[in-house]
């Protein structure tokens, strides 16, 4: 892993753009729950075990029409945590590599904006949890959640009432996250940040273009698939840091978990050999 890391390094100092595509994996060190698998995720939600419920059982929009109270239960616990998440170390370490960097992130829990990046350089492919719609819709709008609270019930998780509420209809209000199965998501955020990504890439050109893969696993391959198809056919290299799924047959691979290989990354970069 040496060799590997001291390459990576290598290529992140020379590069002339990098894209950071994050997973899942990347938030663990930030103190976020690892929801690899059944186990991990009712690990961290107890009373879905006993009803036999998964996550992909519960990122259902049909859980808002049904249960509204268990929708918001499980989405308004995430809600709450994520706003009480700092981001680890490792975030600000990446902003210092370049001053031409983008963020591609499968995770909702506006960390990298936390984290102090630049909002029009973060491209959320699965929408953000800070931000509703209507559960409807009745509109198009898609508005912050600033200010909604929503108080969870530890052993139960069931949100209390008043439940968010559309501010135009008044029906439930949802996270404008794709969920599975979901026609209901309202792009247009997600639209907008597409645009504000294509244009970065065509900026780029044919410069050298470093993309830097973390904790994105094979499961829900949104970002691995994104990574690799941004490096092909450019100069530059794809760096997959992952500490269980790290194969890369055309980049390096770096099997650790992100803070710790962003970590060795940077004094690599600042002390070269």
């Amino acid at each position: 892993m040496i060799e590997s890391l001291q390459q990576a390094a290598n290529y992140i100092a020379n590069a002339d753009a990098i894209l950071i595509g994050a997973g899942a994996g990347i938030g663990v060190d930030s103190g976020l729950p690892d929801f690899r698998g059944n186990e991990g995720f009712w690990n961290a939600y107890p009373p879905f075990r006993k009803l036999g419920l998964s996550f992909s059982d519960l990122a259902d929009p049909i859980w808002f029409h049904r249960n509204p109270h268990q929708a918001w239960g499980f989405y308004g616990h995430r809600l709450n945590l994520y706003r009480s998440t700092i981001p680890h170390l490792g975030f600000s370490i990446m902003r210092r590599w370049s001053a031409n960097l983008f963020a591609f992130t499968s995770n909702v829990d506006g960390q990298f904006q936390k984290a102090g990046f630049d909002e029009k350089q973060i491209m959320e492919c699965h929408g953000s949890i800070h931000h509703l719609q209507c559960v409807e819709p009745c509109c198009d709008e898609i508005w912050a959640a600033e200010g909604v609270e929503v108080d969870v019930d530890e052993e139960t998780f069931l949100a209390k009432d008043p439940l968010p509420k559309c501010r135009y209809c008044e029906a439930i209000a949802r996270p404008n996250i794709l969920m599975f199965g979901d026609a209901g998501w309202l792009t247009g955020r997600t639209s907008d940040q597409t645009d504000r990504f294509s244009r970065w890439l065509g900026h780029i050109g044919d410069r050298s273009l470093v993309s830097i893969e973390l904790g994105a696993g094979t499961a829900i391959p949104s970002v691995r698939m994104e990574m690799e198809d941004q490096t092909r056919g450019r100069r530059g290299v794809l760096i997959r840091i992952n500490p269980r799924e790290s194969e890369c047959e055309d980049g390096i691979s770096i099997a650790t978990g992100a803070l710790e290989a962003i970590e060795k990354l940077d004094g690599l970069i600042e002390s070269p050999s």
